[in-house]
């Protein structure tokens, strides 16, 4: 075996990197976004352990639900990569691209073993071009074909260099090869099939044996003609170790996924569901349709489920013909391997193993997997191709006649490869660019026509979408999730009515119960999701709310294990006013997901509607415990904080809002109530400042409009008040303590006596019982001068509070400077005093409200509606506090006017708003 030198490593490296530099601006699509967006396993604060609990998409293994594809290695190193970047694409990119790098350069010295130099280079590069590959290195999940081809080579590397001197065994690179092959099934479960390359090895090419010779020795054994050959005897110890170290890998690999596999629809692979002969035909067809795609990589699909490849029903399908070329073809080659010695012979028996084993796990030939066809399960397979094609223009470029068109025909396939592969990069650019390069491929797939209904979805395109939906459910009448996406679509237009015919049709389409046998296992789990769409569409409607509980715990009669069902069910108790049962709901929620940050938090908001809220702040800190990014638990916890009144949590909830703020550096509500704590601290610069940022990012922010004019004025700045609270009134015209608050300063510093009585009419025009607007009047009429006018309207604002002591006073007040200044002495009505104080100023009465904005519940997602159950809990108190002017005789008192425009009020600040 020829050693890769640095020219041939830097040739391969530079090829890659030709071919894949544009991957590294594509983003997370496909696949990607369950394996890397939605898998909280990246997390830094999701234990370790955990990865090797859950399967690639961060399911626990132990449920129903888990897809049991076991790869901790592989979601390992997507956690490097977050560890570093987050969710930044072009790291997890970069670095498959250099997997990819990594593989072809291994897969060289692979080529070597069976290849001359020139040869072996040739294989190497038409593997590290070819197209067939784009959706295992640009596709981000494809990280586990590369990891684990990494390791798979090197193991049967390892096991290469096992036979000694003398045909003698090293065990130290067996012991190497088994832990290898471990590590390449936990990267992807097809690392595994290394072994059998390695028994094959063994046999044929290191011990040299023919199966004719094989068999010869075997019949003069049983005949006991012969004892077993020392270099047999050899072979039989380490396959039998080999054998072991697999069948121990394979029992553990079972009770891992707890000896369940994984629930298919027929949608996923129809021909797993079919009658014999279909399912053999078609299983049997899908052969030569991947061999074509080696061969013929021109029309490139991410997705061959569904409809994509029509099922052979029939013997007489014309389509059996290709099947039957296709086996003749590979028996001939196998044939040939097998009975005749010579290195090419063991060339084409170790490309035809890299072809036939690595790919038995997706042949459907011992389970049913998820997928028709899928071309990332071919770069294994694509090896054994690439060492088939440069053997065989090695054997025709010796011949002088065809050598040159030979050279010609090679680079122009290389070429041609590459430039396909650097095209078809791009196709990954984003999910709406894929699906629809695969739809230009093939149309009769309906998954195909719903992803780029998703994709359109995303970007908010609702009309479209919905005609790309409306489509898939054409090409595939019976596909519930498509006439699920329909009638989100139709929700989101606003059209609830086709909305839900939408989802009864689909909810028509679910299996029917049958007695006995396991609901579960007959449906995939998101197809449960029409109950839960169909209850949030319908609970809109007050009057439809015991229907839509009626389908939460029909789905949940179904699949008890059901999660969601649970937290929409949670939503829906606490919207109804039934807390006691939301908790319950939430807790059975818990039970099958402790690790669940939303969760808590959401069962946090059921303790605020319990009014427990020291409950409600234990389970805040759990779900940050779980996520301390968790948004909604870091804001409402500080919103909890800040109500409870205790100085020492103000901090914490202070450190809270910033982490929020840093999390949505766009929503006011954080900037507001940091302003709030500010106000609570008596810090009046730095509440300023945080008010000022709010308004900025919502010029309409009542609250933060009011209390910064509040701020203003309680800060001896009244003049800066006016203008804020013109925008606020500008907004809000009826903002009842906004314009009490105006026309008070107007009346007091800017001696607007008019603009001061428009204020506290308007409020008497919305409110004609409002005291503290009808006070202010009266007070207005004082400073006119028309006493009588003054007293009467005194008169009327205490029958409407005739238990307030300051109106009784200021009543007094007027009609001792009524008669004073000569007037007839009005009657002393019921509640009304003649103290003998006099008065020449009346304080107006003004009020203070802070107000903070609270936030909805997390929204978890159901695949279709997203519900929200609110946490507005809305304190008010307005108490009034006035303290007592006394004076001797009214001369004193109109030469402290100023003293008595002081206020007069002390007001509790309102801690969570409106």
């Amino acid at each position: 075996m020829a050693d890769i030198n640095f020219k041939e490593v830097t040739l391969i490296v530079s090829v890659v990197t030709a071919c894949y530099w544009n991957s590294l601006f594509c983003g997370f699509v496909f696949d990607d976004v369950s394996a890397i967006l939605d898998n909280k396993d990246l997390h830094p604060s999701t234990p370790l352990k955990t990865l090797f609990q859950n399967d690639f998409w961060g399911t626990p293994m132990s449920e129903e639900r888990s897809h049991k594809s076991y790869r901790p290695l592989t979601v390992l190193t997507f956690r490097l990569n977050y560890m570093f970047s987050e969710l930044k694409p072009m790291s997890y990119h970069l670095l498959n691209m250099i997997f990819h790098a990594v593989v072809s350069v291994v897969f060289l010295k692979v080529c070597k073993l069976f290849l001359d130099n020139k040869s072996g280079l040739i294989a190497a590069l038409l593997f590290a071009v070819h197209p067939i590959h784009t959706e295992a290195v640009t596709g981000v999940v494809g990280r586990a074909e590369l990891l684990s081809s990494i390791f798979f080579l090197a193991a049967f590397l390892s096991y290469t260099k096992s036979k000694g001197p003398d045909n003698s065994i090293v065990w130290t690179p067996i012991a190497l090869t088994v832990f290898l092959v471990a590590v390449a099934t936990l990267c992807k479960e097809q690392g595994i099939t290394v072994v059998g390359i390695c028994c094959i090895y063994e046999v044929f090419i290191a011990q040299g044996y023919t199966l004719p010779l094989l068999c010869t020795t075997a019949g003069q054994f049983l005949r006991g003609k012969s004892s077993i050959p020392f270099s047999l005897l050899q072979t039989l110890i380490k396959l039998i170790v080999l054998m072991f170290s697999t069948l121990l890998l394979v029992v553990i690999r079972v009770q891992i996924i707890q000896s369940q596999l994984p629930v298919f629809t027929r949608f996923d692979n129809p021909a797993a569901v079919s009658p014999t002969p279909t399912r053999q035909l078609t299983f049997n067809y899908l052969l030569p349709v991947n061999a074509w795609l080696l061969l013929n990589p021109s029309e490139l699909c991410c997705d061959w489920t569904m409809g994509t490849i029509p099922l052979i029903e029939s013997f007489l399908d014309i389509r059996n013909l290709a099947t039957f070329a296709f086996f003749c073809f590979l028996g001939v080659l196998g044939i040939f391997s097998l009975r005749y010695p010579g290195d090419s012979s063991k060339t084409v028996l170790m490309a035809l193993c890299l072809i036939a084993l690595p790919f038995i796990p997706a042949s459907n030939l011992f389970f049913p997997v998820g997928f028709v066809v899928a071309e990332r399960v071919l770069y294994v397979p694509s090896m054994g191709f690439c060492i088939l094609v440069a053997h065989g223009w090695q054997k025709i470029s010796k011949k002088s006649v065809f050598k040159k068109l030979s050279w010609a025909c090679l680079s122009m396939v290389i070429l041609t490869h590459a430039l396909k592969t650097l095209h078809r990069n791009w196709d990954w650019e984003s999910e709406y660019t894929l699906f629809m390069s695969a739809l230009k491929v093939n149309k009769n797939n309906a998954k195909l026509w719903n992803n780029v209904g998703h994709a359109l979805e995303n970007e908010k395109n609702f009309e479209r979408a919905l005609k790309y939906f409306l489509k898939a459910t054409h090409v595939q009448p019976d596909d519930i999730g498509a006439h699920m996406n329909v009638g989100r679509t139709y929700k989101n237009l606003n059209r609830t009515r086709e909305a839900e015919e939408s989802y009864m049709m689909a909810k028509s389409l679910m299996p029917q119960i049958i007695p006995g046998k396991k609901y579960a296992a007959r449906i995939a789990p998101n197809h449960l999701n029409v109950y839960i769409n169909l209850a949030n569409l319908i609970r809109a409607n007050e009057s439809r709310l015991e229907e839509a509980d009626q389908l939460y715990r029909q789905a949940i009669s179904m699949r008890p294990d059901f999660k969601q069902a649970y937290i929409s069910r949670g939503e829906l108790l606490l919207k109804m006013n039934k807390p006691l049962k939301a908790k319950e709901a939430y807790l059975k929620a818990l039970e099958l997901d402790r690790n669940n940050a939303d969760l808590w938090y959401n069962l946090a908001i059921v303790y605020i509607e319990l009014k427990e809220p020291n409950e409600a702040l234990k389970n805040f800190n759990h779900a940050l415990e779980l996520n301390p990014k968790h948004k909604l638990a870091l804001f409402n916890s500080a919103i909890l904080m800040q109500e409870s009144g205790e100085v020492k949590l103000r901090p914490e909830a202070r450190k809270r809002l910033l982490n929020y703020i840093n999390e949505e550096p766009l929503d006011a509500n954080g900037y507001f109530n940091l302003g709030m704590l500010a106000m609570d601290d008596k810090k009046d610069t730095e509440a300023e400042i945080w008010m000022k940022k709010a308004i900025k990012l919502q010029a309409d922010f009542r609250s933060a409009l009011f209390n910064l004019a509040l701020l203003y004025s309680q800060t001896a700045k009244e003049l800066k008040a006016l203008p804020i609270l013109e925008d606020l009134l500008k907004y809000y015209p009826d903002h009842i303590k906004g314009l009490i608050l105006k026309g008070d300063i107007l009346m007091n510093q800017k001696k607007d006596i008019i603009g001061a009585k428009k204020c506290f009419e308007k409020i008497l025009e919305m409110d004609p019982t409002n005291v503290q607007g009808k006070h202010n009047l009266c007070v207005v009429y004082f400073e006119e001068k028309d006493l009588l006018k003054a007293e009467q309207c005194l008169v009327e604002t205490l029958a409407l509070a005739p238990h307030e002591e300051y109106i009784q006073r200021h009543l007094s007040i007027v009609r001792d400077k009524i008669a004073s200044s000569g007037f007839v002495e009005q009657p002393i009505l019921p509640g009304g005093k003649s103290t003998g104080e006099g008065g020449g100023k009346l304080p107006t009465k003004n009020v203070k409200e802070v107000r903070s904005e609270s936030r909805p519940t997390q929204v978890t997602k159901t695949g279709d509606d997203q519900s929200q159950s609110k946490l507005n809990k809305q304190l008010e108190k307005n108490t009034d506090k006035e303290a007592p002017q006394k004076t001797k005789d009214i001369k004193e008192i109109e030469k402290k006017r100023v003293a008595a425009l002081k206020r007069l009020e002390e007001i509790e600040r309102i801690l969570n708003g409106e």
